[in-house]
């Protein structure tokens, strides 16, 4: 019987392959990065879900551990493709490392924003006027000076929403 989500993976452990560990690190940052609401994603739903999308592929919240843990190492490319659609990065994320770098980097990123708060703020900021965001941002450099904190110098280039 073929493994699930894998036809080539013969259950050989994740030591015998360089790659494997670095799939299996990425492929659990991304579970510990898209928690929803303070929730952990599991592995059986995130199976759930691929086969949901992707009816025609085998794989189990059992076999997604196994990939995290490094324990099963070569997964099939269809796999790999439904998982980084899952989770909303490119395929390249499991297998380069210059891609995984980026892709880490900007989720770290989004992250970080997310435990800040600054997602709350941004959410509140959405179908403001221009007037009403630049006040909003005068606001926060208000209170920025309050604290002690340098001033933002915004680049035109790195907002679009801004008119200048």
């Amino acid at each position: 019987m073929p493994d699930e989500g894998n036809a080539q993976d013969p259950g050989t452990s994740g030591a015998a392959d360089g790659q494997a560990p670095m799939l299996g690190q990425r492929l659990d940052r991304l579970f510990r990065m898209h928690q929803t609401a303070g929730q952990k994603l599991t592995n059986n739903e995130v199976a759930e879900q691929v086969r949901q999308r992707h009816p025609g592929l085998r794989v189990s919240g059992a076999y997604l551990s196994a990939l995290r843990a490094g324990t099963r190492t070569n997964p099939s490319p269809e796999l790999l493709v439904a998982l980084a659609e899952y989770f909303g990065v490119t395929p390249g994320y499991f297998l380069d490392r210059e891609e995984s770098d980026r892709i880490t980097e900007q989720l770290e990123m989004l992250e970080g924003m997310r435990n800040a708060g600054i997602r709350g703020i941004a959410m509140r900021a959405v179908g403001l006027s221009e007037e009403n965001l630049e006040a909003v941002a005068s606001v926060l450099d208000q209170v920025r000076k309050l604290q002690g904190l340098p001033p933002v110098h915004e680049e035109a280039e790195d907002d679009p929403t801004r008119q200048k």
